[in-house]
């Protein structure tokens, strides 16, 4: 995935359409949205930084899993298999890049008035006492279609690719725009990468 921060608004879309598309319950957020600012007035800049699940060519997450429910697959995504997680929280804390979340316990939108229909319909998908990522919506690439957080930006500004294939529109945008990743110096080797603003 490459994220152009030139385009991005911080209007949060992706992180709506993630959460609209994988009904991810309170507090666990696949994607997020952070902002940063600095400089001093009158000069002062601000950006929006989309962060997801990097998808590392060599994850830490991985590597501490004691029961090999975080696996790469060879497509370069790195799942996660809620049938194998105990919830130890190990890839939680392995994870430079805060993209995992523990669903400890069933909690609703609207608390007090019970399950939406949507939620049930859901939750399903969400058993509690594991932990949980991006996966780069996995159900819609197998049906041929892009991650919701693309489809869903309003600006344009997330592409989705083939890294290996150096004449996709991703290979392109990082090779001609100075694409970077985020913390390189921790040789995870992140899938996501960002143009700059």
């Amino acid at each position: 995935m490459v994220i152009d921060l030139k385009k991005c608004i911080g209007c949060y879309g992706c992180h709506i359409a993630c959460k609209s598309e994988n009904c991810t319950p309170p507090g666990i957020l696949w994607s997020r949205v952070l902002q940063y600012e600095w400089g001093k007035y009158p000069s002062i800049r601000r950006i929006s930084l989309p962060v997801l699940c990097m998808h590392c060519a060599d994850p830490p997450c991985e590597k501490v899993c004691p029961t090999g429910a975080t696996a790469r697959r060879p497509d370069g995504i790195v799942t996660l298999d809620s049938m194998k997680c105990i919830g130890c929280m190990s890839c939680v804390i392995a994870c430079p890049y805060r993209a995992r979340s523990l669903h400890a316990k069933e909690a609703e939108y609207f608390p007090g008035q019970g399950l939406t229909p949507y939620e049930m319909v859901g939750y399903q998908k969400h058993p509690t006492g594991v932990v949980e990522k991006c996966d780069f919506c996995l159900s819609r690439l197998e049906q041929g279609l892009e991650p919701a957080c693309v489809v869903g930006c309003m600006a344009k500004a997330r592409y989705f690719g083939d890294l290996d294939d150096h004449y996709s529109e991703v290979s392109q945008l990082i090779r001609n725009r100075g694409g970077f990743q985020i913390y390189p110096e921790l040789g995870t080797d992140p899938s996501v990468y960002y143009l700059p603003p």
